[in-house]
């Protein structure tokens, strides 16, 4: 189960306790505040502070800017401004601090993100739960032939089986055998910081993960693309369901300008004014490679 009992009672006293407060409170969010939202099959996601909403952007901006924005006629107009100019300070004035719990390799990609502050469940001090992530059937893929660090085709079948069976037997022997260093029934028994090195990647850990909005904005357009590896990639969706009910705006803007928008080079933007003026461009008059040219008739094309 994604949470202990414990977990659980904490949760539900939290939330049973509202307090009042003269801070900024985002609706959106607040209606999720603690609540654990599950991801794969023992992790999950929840928000246990916040800093800020759409209002604190524009605030900031109107401050740092003076005058400047003073055509701007609203908020979201000004939000889509600040996104589409790739203004970064007045998003980074909103702050989310959120507990995550996540296999460690997932945790191991995901500290690449350094612009956060992060607290993790430390198995020096403590024992590890019994808990490792096995993929569903339908998520084992084979290396794919074609891009080093992504997946191919589906397992199947008999290989399927026997990929799951060796998951589970070498994580419960491993954790077997952890049990077995730490115990100290009638002897000493091996130090937890020395024990854990011998636990495989898939086992659970948990962290306190803070971050302002524009780096949470970077981990999202990088994280929750179609091309991220799965496993992080639904953490990233499950994180921005939630920013989306923090910052409707400001996510409505990024949405737009960032994951469903595009950058061209200036060869490309060149490539596409001549075709708007009727020219017949090939990659051969490009200028581009010929991955370069794939990716720009993606892009164009859809």
């Amino acid at each position: 189960m994604p949470l202990s009992p414990d977990q659980q009672s904490e949760i539900d006293a939290q939330r049973a306790t509202p307090r009042e407060t003269l801070r900024t409170v985002a609706p959106g969010i607040e209606a999720l505040l603690y609540t654990a939202h599950p991801v794969l099959d023992h992790g999950f996601v929840r928000v246990i502070d916040y800093m800020g909403d759409d209002a604190a952007i524009c605030q900031a901006a109107r401050v740092s800017y003076g005058t400047g924005t003073k055509s701007v006629s609203n908020d979201e107009g000004l939000i889509r401004y600040l996104m589409r100019h790739w203004h970064s300070t007045p998003f980074e004035m909103c702050e989310i601090k959120l507990h995550v719990k996540l296999p460690v390799f997932v945790a191991r990609q995901w500290i690449r993100h350094r612009t956060a502050n992060v607290n993790e469940y430390s198995a020096r001090y403590s024992i590890l739960d019994r808990e490792f992530y096995i993929p569903a059937p339908e998520d084992l893929a084979a290396q794919s032939q074609v891009n080093n660090q992504g997946r191919g085709d589906t397992l199947q079948g008999a290989e399927a089986a026997r990929v799951l069976e060796i998951l589970k037997a070498d994580s419960a022997r491993a954790y077997d055998n952890y049990e077995s260093m730490i115990s100290d029934d009638g002897q000493q028994g091996l130090a937890r910081e020395l024990a854990r090195m011998n636990l495989p990647a898939n086992i659970y850990t948990q962290w306190y993960w803070k971050t302002d909005l524009h780096n949470m904005f970077h981990f999202l357009r990088l994280r929750a693309d179609a091309h991220a590896q799965y496993e992080i990639r639904v953490y990233a969706d499950a994180i921005a369901e939630l920013v989306a009910e923090w910052v409707p705006q400001a996510y409505r803007a990024f949405a737009d300008y960032r994951m469903g928008g595009a950058q061209l080079s200036a060869t490309a933007l060149d490539c596409l004014r001549r075709m708007l003026k009727g020219e017949d461009v090939s990659q051969e008059t490009s200028g581009m490679s010929k991955g370069e040219w794939c990716e720009f008739q993606t892009m164009i094309e859809g």
